[in-house]
């Protein structure tokens, strides 16, 4: 199920990193828009290896190695 509020067209994008209080156990949030850029696919080094991250035309999302 998504959560993310819906945007309308005219509004500017959320930014990547959501504003909140900082806690010390909460990772950073970031949205799929900001890493994929307008772009169906993207690659993500990680650790050595290269990972491809992609989104679907169902708007899921796929990370393949």
């Amino acid at each position: 199920m998504n959560t993310e509020p819906r945007q309308d067209p005219g509004q500017e994008p959320a930014p990547a990193v959501r504003d909140t209080e900082p806690r010390e156990d909460a990772s950073p949030s970031l949205t799929s828009d900001s890493l994929l850029r307008g772009q169906k696919a993207v690659t993500i080094s990680h650790n050595g290896s290269v990972y491809r991250l992609q989104a679907t035309r169902q708007g899921k999302l796929i990370l393949t190695k």
